[in-house]
């Protein structure tokens, strides 16, 4: 896939899918506010319906040859299409259409690298790249400069991408070495947390950001645009029982999300698979709202999270109308941006949060005062009473404190 030329300050694009039984045409509508997002303009939009791809040209050859003469009316300079294309493929595009040729991977992760800010998230924006690109280098003989502008050049390594695969295959190990280290900088983390962890997910775009916020007063960015967070944000929360907890927002999901990004992004993915307790947000406006349930659901199941206890939070409900969504449990219909029944949500959480606490009675002998502190901090005090010889503290203990304090149990 070509670079942009530098001197064209835009991307001009055509899109082009196929038709599937399942979707029809809108995973193109998506495809083209990724397009969108990533800074193209969309000129024409091009669907053909067929039984499966085709080996030389994704679509069919009369198709291609159509795609062709309309980039030369419309003076587009770009054709983006809706799946992954083969190096076979895009050499024959190329050829035949005469302009950038760029899969739906490169345009995701074009604009995983204009969000990404940590240097984890450029890290795993980079991994995801070369893997993606390394295989579609074969037989190309085009030295891949990235000095150029435009949806497929941004990234960690913009400046200067070298074609040699020895060379990409060396900076890919050196990538996986780094977030193996940060995954085990993770696990040391996770270890060591008092609190239990509750992860946002859910389709992009779908007010993770912002219920975050709401929940947390965290001050994310909560930009009404695709993947908008892409670096995980994490921010304690106490709940109505007192317990606090650790909430986590990260990705958003998308229909098709390319198998690069699972791959690279599974440090960042772990914080899901982790957390005790998810609360999947989708976007009850949408007319497409069960789709993106399934989608995130579907994914949820890829990378192993699928039987963790979960809130469906049914978002921008001020926006909805008329919401059905038969079949699902544990269900909260909510406005994150008014602020309509979060408090039934955080009593939803309340519930279903595996407990970590346990009724009971303790004696806290004045010269061990100094743990007053971490069962106030770690616990939920009922009642607290002095006398003589120290205080008597009945409430909701947590567990792990209790073991430790087991002496002083009445």
């Amino acid at each position: 896939m070509l670079p942009l030329d530098n001197s064209k300050p835009n991307t001009s694009a055509i899109l082009a899918g196929l038709i599937d039984d399942k979707y029809g045409d809108e995973t193109l509508e998506e495809l083209a506010l990724l397009a969108e997002t990533a800074g193209a303009k969309v000129l024409a939009k091009v669907t053909q319906k067929r039984t499966g791809k085709d080996p030389a040209y994704y679509l069919g050859l009369g198709k291609v040859q159509e795609i062709a003469q309309m980039v030369e009316n419309l003076g587009a300079n770009a054709v983006i299409f809706d799946d992954d294309l083969t190096p076979v493929q895009i050499r024959n595009l190329e050829n035949l259409i005469g302009v950038q040729i760029i899969d739906r991977t490169t345009l995701v992760l074009d604009i995983f690298a204009q969000r990404a800010r940590s240097l984890e998230g450029k890290i795993q924006v980079e991994l995801a790249q070369l893997q993606h690109m390394l295989p579609r280098l074969t037989g190309k003989g085009i030295e891949l400069s990235r000095e150029g502008g435009g949806i497929g050049t941004r990234g960690p390594g913009e400046t200067k991408l070298e074609t040699d695969r020895r060379h990409i295959r060396r900076r890919i190990a050196h990538l996986k070495k780094e977030l193996e280290r940060i995954k085990k900088n993770r696990r040391l983390l996770r270890s060591s947390r008092k609190y239990p962890v509750i992860s946002l997910v859910g389709y992009t775009n779908a007010g993770k950001s912002t219920l975050m916020n709401a929940l947390t007063g965290a001050g994310v960015s909560a930009n009404n645009r695709l993947f908008d967070t892409l670096d995980t944000t994490t921010r304690a929360l106490t709940l109505p029982d007192g317990r606090k907890v650790l909430l986590s927002d990260t990705v958003g999901f998308i229909r098709k999300l390319p198998h690069e990004v699972i791959e690279a992004f599974k440090a960042t993915l772990e914080e899901v698979r982790e957390a005790d307790l998810l609360i999947h947000v989708a976007d009850a406006s949408s007319p497409k709202v069960d789709q993106e349930i399934a989608t995130v659901k579907s994914v949820l199941k890829e990378i192993g999270a699928d039987s963790i206890p979960t809130i469906l939070a049914l978002n921008k409900v001020d926006k909805a109308n008329n919401i059905i969504i038969p079949g699902e449990e544990n269900t909260v219909e909510i406005s994150a941006l008014c602020g309509t029944n979060l408090d039934l949500l955080l009593e939803k959480i309340c519930k279903l949060l595996p407990q970590t606490r346990e009724h009971a009675l303790i004696f806290i002998p004045y010269e061990y005062g100094f743990l007053l502190d971490e069962i106030h901090e770690n616990s939920y005090v009922e009642r607290e009473e002095f006398k003589p010889d120290g205080i008597e503290i009945e409430g909701m203990i947590d567990t792990v404190l209790l073991r430790k304090i087991k002496k002083y149990l009445y």
